[in-house]
């Protein structure tokens, strides 16, 4: 799947961090030196609020910058999705058989993860269970909490 590096995004999560790097360089980084700037004509910097705010707030923004830009030089992206077995990128729909419940999650890299959205990580134990299984295999989910079994409903 990949090396430790690799960051797994579909095309519309690529698009959202290409977007939050341009916002970053092109605007928060200029509003933030113009601050620096400003703080720094109030005078005496020993004692600036303004000033430690800006250069805290300076560092941040660099440090987003510079994760932002090595998640893109090493993104790979979640293309050509299977539906025979479970992989990045596929909508699944599970059953517990513990208590017959349903739900339905979407695999995505790390990056994207987002539970309020049903979308998990790769790296995951849901996920990491799901993997190369086909639909109607029973697999054990290995959790912090214990492991339990889920089934295979769907695959999209």
């Amino acid at each position: 799947m990949g090396s430790k590096n690799t960051v797994y995004l579909t095309q519309e999560g690529l698009e959202e961090l290409k977007k939050e790097l341009d916002d970053l360089i092109n605007v928060r980084r200029p509003e933030n030196i113009q601050a620096i700037k400003e703080a720094r004509s109030l005078g005496d910097l020993s004692e600036n609020a303004e000033y430690d705010a800006a250069r805290n707030e300076q560092a941040q923004i660099e440090s987003r910058i510079k994760t932002l830009e090595k998640m893109l030089e090493n993104v790979s992206i979640i293309s050509d999705v299977k539906t025979d077995t479970v992989g990045i990128g596929n909508t699944v729909s599970i059953k517990y058989i513990d208590d017959d419940e349903e739900d339905e999650y979407k695999i995505v890299g790390s990056q994207e993860a987002d539970p309020f959205e049903s979308k998990i990580s790769n790296e995951s134990p849901i996920a990491q269970a799901l993997f190369d299984h086909k639909v109607g295999d029973v697999v054990t989910v290995e959790s912090p909490n214990g492991s339990y079994e889920i089934e295979i409903i769907e695959i999209k």
